[in-house]
C-alpha cells in the first residue's frame, strides 16, 4: 500500500479515479508539451475514460500543494554547475530559457521567462 504525504492527502481524498491515473495525467500535462485534449485521447487509448476539463482540475488543485509537497526534495548538486541561456519559441511566442546543468550536462533546474532578464535568473537559482 502507498503511504501518501500528509501534506497531499487531503486533497486527494475526493477524487473518484484511481491515484495512479491522476497522478499519470498530471504528470504528463507538466511534463510534455501536451494539451489536455492530448492526454484525454491518451486515456481513452488505454481504457480510461476521462474529460479534458477533468484533468484541467486535478492539475489546478494538485500543482500548488504537489510543488510545497515536495519542492525541497531535488536532486542534490555538486560545486560544479553553470546557467546556460536560450531563446525558444513556446505556443508561438519567445521566450528565454535559463537552465542549469551539472558537470554531466544534466538539467538541475530551469526558468521560463517571457523578458531576458540575467540578474533575475541569476537570485533565482542562487537561492
Amino acid at each position: 500500500m502507498k503511504t501518501l504525504n500528509p501534506a497531499v492527502a487531503p486533497v486527494l481524498k475526493r477524487l473518484h479515479y484511481l491515484l495512479d491515473v491522476i497522478l499519470t495525467c498530471v504528470r504528463w500535462y507538466v511534463s510534455y508539451a501536451l494539451s489536455l485534449r492530448n492526454l484525454e485521447e491518451m486515456m481513452a487509448e488505454r481504457g480510461i475514460g476521462v474529460d479534458h476539463s477533468t484533468v484541467h482540475r486535478w492539475a489546478l488543485k494538485l500543482l500548488p500543494v504537489l510543488e510545497k509537497a515536495f519542492g525541497h526534495h531535488k536532486r542534490p548538486v555538486g560545486r560544479s554547475w553553470r546557467v546556460d541561456e536560450t531563446c525558444i519559441k513556446v505556443k508561438g511566442q519567445w521566450k528565454y530559457l535559463y537552465r542549469v546543468v551539472d558537470k554531466a550536462g544534466n538539467t538541475i533546474d530551469f526558468l521560463l521567462p517571457a523578458h531576458r532578464d540575467k540578474t533575475a535568473a541569476r537570485r533565482y537559482f542562487e537561492k
